[in-house]
């Protein structure tokens, strides 16, 4: 039988090899082109930028379609935060399966249209149909724009003795979509208030308020959501883009214990696994524990956890004393768990 293409993003290796080299007709007018370890491309407007990012409308209709929706919102202007522009305008193309009900659709889109209301996000053009063959929990695709100052545009490129800065810990979004999906399996083994406290973490899977409020403070040199392959990955995708090595320290990355528990239940690694919430951020060291009181003053626990070294020095992990070489996860194991746990939901 012909092995079938695994699930996820594409590698590094295929995105470099396939992808990159052809990206249509060049202009001059593009600041950020695609790329590994960017969530954003970057136009000139003169004086602006205009920032953009575009991902699948991700509707999981096991969370309930308000919940779901909140989520589609903050995945895509987590990606346009992440260049120190704020979020500002959204196309939305919706296909959608051909059982979404209107009720459901009206109660998608109210959620859309208040949390686009209270990021300061209009919606400026879309389509919206239900067409044979459309699926949840992938619905349609949408674009998010931002546009500012030149000035405060933070293109990704991290610096050797620069501090690297992570909010909340890793694997939010696997904890809260595991939670929210396979609450059972958590309540089996640790009782049901902690499942409450697990499934808390979904609303922790946005960047947008970590990343604006880092952006405000001097000497940030990058920041990246850490989406699939979690921190390590992120970081990789960091220092691979930005051309320098990075000492990571393990022990120092704050881990949420609904996070580390939910983790150990499903037989998932939290630092190579999906975490939308998760900001990653190199900073001008001197400035490094500036920002993590201030995102802790505003309520979101960070840590510095390591720092950025040269390019030939390479990326390492440090655990418990040991350093070992970091590479590229290229495959995130929530995929694989998620798939595997909603067989063994089916079968109870």
């Amino acid at each position: 039988m012909k092995k079938l293409p695994r699930l996820g993003k594409i590698t590094p290796d295929f995105f470099t090899k396939v992808i990159y080299p052809r990206l249509g007709n060049k202009d001059s007018s593009v600041i950020v082109k695609p790329q590994h370890g960017v969530d954003f491309g970057v136009i000139s407007l003169g004086g602006n930028v205009m920032v953009m990012s575009t991902d699948p409308f991700y509707i999981a209709r096991e969370l309930g379609i308000e919940k779901a929706a909140w989520f589609a919102v903050h995945i895509l202007a987590s990606d346009v935060a992440v260049s120190g522009i704020p979020p500002r305008y959204l196309a939305v193309d919706l296909n959608l399966p051909p059982e979404m009900t209107e009720k459901e659709l009206r109660g998608m889109w109210q959620t859309v249209h208040l949390e686009c209301k209270k990021l300061g996000i209009a919606v400026i053009t879309g389509h919206t149909a239900r067409y044979s063959g459309c699926n949840y929990p992938m619905v349609g695709g949408a674009t998010m724009f931002g546009v500012g100052k030149r000035k405060s545009l933070i293109i990704p490129k991290a610096q050797p003795k620069d501090a690297i800065i992570i909010s909340k810990g890793p694997a939010i979004e696997t904890t809260g979509l595991m939670a929210a999906y396979f609450p059972e399996f958590l309540e089996e083994k640790y009782g049901r208030a902690f499942v409450k406290k697990a499934q808390s973490i979904y609303y922790q899977m946005s960047t947008v308020k970590d990343a604006l409020i880092t952006a405000r403070i001097k000497g940030v040199t990058a920041m990246h959501d850490a989406t699939e392959c979690g921190v390590l990955g992120g970081l990789f995708e960091m220092s691979q883009h930005s051309r320098v090595g990075m000492d990571i320290f393990l022990d120092d990355i704050i881990i949420q214990d609904e996070v580390k528990k939910t983790c150990e239940c499903f037989g998932i690694d939290p630092y190579v696994s999906i975490s939308e919430g998760t900001l990653l951020a190199t900073v001008n060291k001197k400035n490094a524990r500036k920002v993590v009181k201030t995102l802790e003053d505003e309520g979101i626990k960070s840590c510095i956890a390591g720092e950025v070294v040269s390019f030939k020095e390479g990326v390492h992990v440090y655990n418990k004393g040991k350093k070992n070489k970091l590479k590229h996860p290229e495959v995130d194991p929530f995929w694989s768990k998620f798939d595997e746990y909603l067989r063994k939901k089916n079968k109870k």
